[in-house]
C-alpha cells in the first residue's frame, strides 16, 4: 500500500533492529505521565527489543507491517490473530474471529503525513484477509491523541482493561471496530 511517499509493506526479519529503534522512540510518547522512565525501559528491553520483534516476525500468528519513508522504517503496526487471551478481555469484544491491533506507532516527525492512516489501512486489509469480522484494540486512558484517531478510523469503547508497564499497572480502553 502506497500513500505519497510512505509504503506499507510486512516486515521481514532483516527489519527487527530498525523496528526496535523506532519502538524506542515512539513508545514512550504514548505512555501516560506517571509511567517512569525506569518502568518504560524494563517494557522497551522486554517487549520491544531487536530479538523481541525478531520473534514476532517468526510467529505465524502476528503480522508486523512496516510504514518506509525514504528508505527508512517511520512506524510500524503489529497484527494478532485469534481470540484474546485474557479472559475479561475476551469476554468484552465481539463474538466471532476477531485480530487485535496490538502495537502501531509512528516517529514524531511523520505525525500529520499521512503515515498513521496508510498504517490503519493496510491493518484493516490485513485483518479482513485473515477473515475477522472484528479489529480490536487496547489504548490507554490518558492517550487522547490516540483515542481521536482510532475514533476517526470507526473504533467505539466497548470496555477497559489493564497493561502492565515495567512495574507499573495502567488502564487502557478496549476499542473495537467491525469489518
Amino acid at each position: 500500500m502506497t500513500n505519497s511517499s510512505v509504503v506499507v509493506d510486512r516486515a521481514g526479519l532483516w527489519d527487527a533492529e530498525s523496528l526496535s529503534d523506532v519502538a524506542a522512540a515512539t513508545f514512550p510518547l504514548a505512555c501516560p505521565p506517571e509511567a517512569t522512565p525506569a518502568d518504560i525501559e524494563i517494557f522497551l528491553e522486554q517487549m520491544l527489543s531487536g530479538e523481541r520483534f525478531g520473534e514476532y516476525l517468526c510467529d505465524p500468528a502476528k503480522i508486523v507491517l512496516k510504514a518506509v519513508a525514504d528508505d527508512e522504517i517511520v512506524g510500524y503496526a503489529m497484527l494478532v490473530a485469534g481470540r484474546p487471551t485474557d479472559p475479561a478481555v475476551d469476554a468484552q469484544v465481539s463474538a466471532g474471529e476477531v485480530v487485535e491491533l496490538s502495537k502501531m506507532y509512528v516517529l514524531p516527525g511523520h505525525h500529520g503525513s499521512g503515515v498513521a492512516a496508510a498504517l490503519m489501512a493496510a491493518a484493516i486489509d490485513t485483518a479482513r484477509q485473515w477473515g475477522a469480522s472484528t479489529l480490536w484494540l487496547g489504548v490507554n486512558q490518558a492517550n487522547e491523541r490516540a483515542q481521536k484517531f482510532y475514533a476517526k478510523h470507526d473504533f467505539r469503547q466497548v470496555g477497559t482493561k489493564t497493561f502492565v508497564v515495567g512495574n507499573q499497572l495502567h488502564s487502557d480502553f478496549v476499542l473495537e471496530r467491525p469489518m
